[in-house]
Order: C-alpha cells, then structure tokens, then sequence
C-alpha cells in the first residue's frame, strides 16, 4: 500500500494552493462587497468571479476535475482529491475559478458521458469554456424526494417533442443570469419497472413556461459557493425528443452516475473547510487568553484540536479508498465507500467547525469570518444529495449481505 502522492499530483496541488494564496483568499473580501452592493445577490454574476476566471484558464487551471483529456485535466479522481480539498478553503470562489462547481461539474460528467454529439457542442462545449452555468432539477417538494421513485414531474412525448409539467426546488443555479441549461429529471412512463420510469431531459433555461417562483437560502445564508438555489414551475415546457440525455427510461442510471463523483467531490471540498477551520483555530487559540491563560495552554481547546487532526486524517483516508476504488473499479464499484464518506466527512466537519466557532466566540457566528459559512455547507450536505439515513441503510445492507443465511 503506497501512501506518498505521485509527483504530478505535487505538481498541481502547488500551482493550485499558489492560486488560492495569490489571488483568490485577497478577493474574498472583494466578492463579499459586491455581493453586498448588488441589488438581488441571486440575480448577480460579481465581476470578480470573471476575472479570477480568467487568469486560471490563462494558468493552465481549469476544469481540472474532469479525467478524459478531450474535455479536462486527465486527472484521475485520487489525484483530483487534494486539489478539491484545496478550493475547499474558499468555498465562494476557488471551485468556480477553476471551472470545478457543482452543479456545472456533474452536468459536464453526464453530458460527456451520454451526450450526444450536438447536445456536447451546444451545451458542453461552452460550460466547458465557462461561458455559461447550468442546473440540475430532481428534487421536488411534494415527495420524499430521496427515494427518485417518487419524482412527479411528467415529461409526456407528444410527436417530436417532450412536453414536461411539475414542481421542482432546490434547483442548484438556476436563479443565475449565466444559467442557460437545466437537466429536468422525471416520469415519462409510470407503467414502466421501478428504475425504468423516469428520464433526464435537456432544457434551455428560457424555454417559454418556466416559472421561477422563489430563491432559496440555506439557514438564511445566500449559498453563493453554488449560485444559489431556486424553486422553479414547468407549465407545458416544451423541448424536441432529440433533447432527451441517454435513452428514455434511463434517468434513474443516469442520476446514479452522476451523484456518484457529485458525493464524493463534496466531501473532498470539505476537507478543506475542515483544514481552515483547524488552522484559524489553531491561530486563535495563540493570540486569545482567559483568566490569565492563553487559549492554546488550556486542556478543552487542545482536545478541539486533536480530535480535530485525528478526525480529519481518518476522513481523507476514507476520501482517498474511495477516489482509488472510483479509478480502479468504476463508480458503482465503489458505492458503499461513496455513501460512507458522504455521512462521514460532513459530520466531522461540522463538528470541526462547531469547535472553531466556540473558539472565536461572537466573530465565529459572524460573517467576519468563513466559519459560519462553512457550518451552513457542512449541515446542509447532511441532506443534500441523499440524506444520511439514505446511505447509512446502503452500508448497512453491504455488512447484513456477509451473513446472510
């Protein structure tokens, strides 16, 4: 079992953390006041993000989580691991400059994957230029949406073209001026087998009969790092059958395919809130005493910090097993591990964050600082993209399996 990191992934981790420290953590303050200025931060593409943009592509930095060489880096997923930890430690900003975010990046995947010729150069061509976002539109309010069996939403053929009605929220980007694509999963024959019911289909975002009814905060919070979320009505929503993505009756598959690397860069991400939270902490507790006692002498702050490191370290092992598991046997191979990590890595990391916060005291519930954001994202992916009790009962399946009768 080799532990050391290969030395092209030295490589990259450098001129990625070199990025970070010279342009993009001193535009953090600068995203933040443009934000403020803007009339409807939803409804807003700060000029920041587009010159970051810029001089990443310009670097050689740019859609670095994508392995074929045709569409991106040819980057593996264990040697992309350590660079999305990186954009991990400016969540707001670094995974846009690099073209990485979601939900831009799991739309690549599929679009790469199942796209037809003319659907790559007319919507993955210029997302993988950055010339414009996308969306992706499953969950709906009316049904436990974790279960994508229950998704309502009917995409109806009728002659050449798919007629698509229904209620989706939660919708990743969608309220964003450069959105010009939506993936609308849902239910184009409910006769069909469990599996067999539902479709993805492409939507250009101004389609006539799309309604988008409200913007969505998380705990209050915009949730800039992903463009925001949307809830959003189709009424009579009509695209040609050349639109649908893959086959009719495959979207349950596709879905599957594409939640996989979505899960798992997730967790890589948050091991980089969870590394800064460890550090502001750690600087914290040197510069602040009570009662005469410098933070960092007393006992309570250092077991924060160790069971920080420690939980921290066991987490990027699993994140590692599974990126190496996704490489060398598929992404279905490595479907247990991926649901083991997406409860894992966010619970630890907003039990880091909950520490480093309690450390700052009032600046750590206030927007001086990335850690409240960080806790938002970190609580928040307790749900997002299956909920824990989800992919708990998936592990819990595997082990049962061994000794079944």
């Amino acid at each position: 079992m080799e532990f050391s990191t290969d030395p092209t992934t030295l490589e990259w981790c450098e001129r990625v953390q070199g990025f970070l420290d010279d342009h993009i953590r001193p535009a953090e303050k600068v995203l933040e006041e443009q934000y403020a200025s803007a009339a409807d931060p939803f409804d807003h593409e700060p000029p920041i993000k587009a010159e970051l943009k810029e001089k990443a592509r310009a670097a050689g930095l740019w859609n670095l989580f994508l392995p074929d060489e045709e569409f991106g880096a040819g980057l593996t997923n264990l040697q992309y691991a350590p660079l999305a930890e990186i954009t991990g430690h400016s969540i707001d900003l670094a995974p846009e400059t690099f073209n990485c975010s979601p939900p831009d990046a799991g739309n690549m995947e599929l679009l790469a994957q199942y796209g037809t010729e003319a659907q790559q150069q007319e919507w993955l061509r210029p997302l993988l230029d950055g010339s414009i976002r996308s969306c992706f539109a499953m969950t709906e309010p009316d049904v436990a949406s974790s279960d994508p069996n229950n998704l309502r939403t009917r995409i109806r053929r009728d002659g050449d073209d798919y007629v698509i009605n229904g209620h989706k929220w939660w919708t990743t980007g969608i309220c964003r001026p450069m959105t010009k694509l939506i993936i609308v999963m849902g239910l184009t024959d409910p006769d069909a087998p469990p599996g067999k019911q539902h479709s993805m289909v492409l939507v250009p975002r101004d389609a006539p009969g799309i309604e988008i009814t409200r913007s969505l905060p998380v705990f209050g919070f915009p949730h800039h790092a992903y463009g925001g979320h949307g809830e959003v009505r189709f009424h009579d929503v009509r695209v040609p059958v050349e639109n649908v993505l893959g086959v009719e009756g495959g979207g349950f598959a596709i879905a599957q395919a594409r939640l996989g690397p979505g899960r798992i860069h997730h967790c890589m991400r948050l091991l980089g809130h969870a590394e800064r939270a460890v550090e502001l902490m750690c600087r914290r507790a040197h510069e602040r005493a009570t009662f005469g006692t410098p933070l960092a002498e007393q006992g309570v702050v250092q077991e924060w910090i160790a069971d920080a490191r420690m939980d921290i370290e066991q987490a990027r092992l699993l994140v590692m097993k599974t990126a190496w598991l996704m490489d060398t046997m598929g992404n279905k191979g490595a479907r247990v591990e991926i649901s083991t990590i997406k409860v894992v890595v966010p619970r630890i990391t907003a039990r880091i964050v909950d520490r480093a916060i309690q450390v700052f005291g009032g600046a750590g519930v206030s927007n001086d600082l990335p850690l409240a954001n960080y806790y938002v994202e970190a609580r928040y992916l307790q749900i997002g993209d299956g909920p824990d009790e989800v992919h708990k009962r998936a592990v819990a399946r595997r082990e049962l399996r061994k000794y079944a009768g």
